[in-house]
C-alpha cells in the first residue's frame, strides 16, 4: 500500500488539503496529516478546524513513499519555517521519493533548491521562488519525482494525478468517473 505523509499548519487552504487527501484515500493510499503546530487540531485560512492523524514528532516520514505540502497563507509560511519538515523534503528528494505541493507550497520545494531542472507550477505570484526551475502555467505538472498545482481550483485534479502517480492510470480514471469529474 502506498503511503503519503501530509504536513498541515494553521493557515493551509482547507479545499487544496482535504480534496487531495480525499481522491489519495479513495485510492486506497494510506494517508496521515501531520500538524506541524504542535496541536491535534490545525484552523485552515478560512476557520475551518481540521483534525492532524498525528503530530509533526510522531510522524514517520522516512516510510512515506511521497510527501505533500498544501497551499495557503500563513500555511506556507509555518511549513517553511519548519527545520523538520525541509530536513523531511530534502532527505526525500535525495532518496527519489515523490514530493507534491500545490498553491503557495511550491515555493518551500523551490527554496529548499528540490525544483532545480524540472518543471512547476504554482499560485500566480511566487513563481520568483521556484528556485531553478523551469515555470508553467498549467494547473497540474509533474516532472519526474515532483507533482505541483496551481491553486484550490486545482485541488481534485492534483489529487487524480497523485493517484495515477502511486496507484495508477486505471485507478485514477476509475475514480475520476466515480466523482463524475470531467
Amino acid at each position: 500500500m502506498s503511503k503519503v505523509l501530509v504536513y498541515i499548519a494553521d493557515g493551509m487552504e482547507e479545499v487544496e488539503c482535504l480534496a487531495v487527501v480525499d481522491m489519495l484515500r479513495r485510492g486506497g493510499a494510506e494517508v496521515r496529516m501531520a500538524s506541524v503546530n504542535g496541536k491535534e487540531e490545525v484552523t485552515g485560512a478560512h476557520g475551518i478546524r481540521v483534525g492532524a492523524d498525528c503530530l509533526l514528532a510522531d510522524s514517520d516520514p522516512d516510510s512515506a513513499d511521497m510527501l505533500f505540502l498544501p497551499g495557503g497563507m500563513p500555511g506556507t509560511k509555518y511549513l517553511r519555517e519548519s527545520e523538520e519538515v525541509c530536513a523531511a523534503l530534502k532527505a526525500a528528494s535525495a532518496s527519489g521519493k515523490h514530493l507534491a505541493a500545490i498553491c503557495a507550497a511550491p515555493s518551500v520545494l523551490g527554496q529548499l533548491h528540490l525544483l532545480e531542472g524540472k518543471k512547476a507550477t504554482c499560485y500566480p505570484g511566487f513563481e520568483d521562488q521556484l528556485l531553478g526551475a523551469e515555470y508553467c502555467s498549467d494547473g497540474v505538472v509533474t516532472d519526474g519525482a515532483v507533482t505541483t498545482a496551481r491553486g484550490v481550483g486545482f485541488a481534485v485534479d492534483l489529487g487524480l494525478e497523485l493517484v495515477r502517480v502511486l496507484l495508477g492510470e486505471e485507478k485514477s480514471v476509475e475514480i475520476r468517473e466515480a466523482i463524475q469529474h470531467p
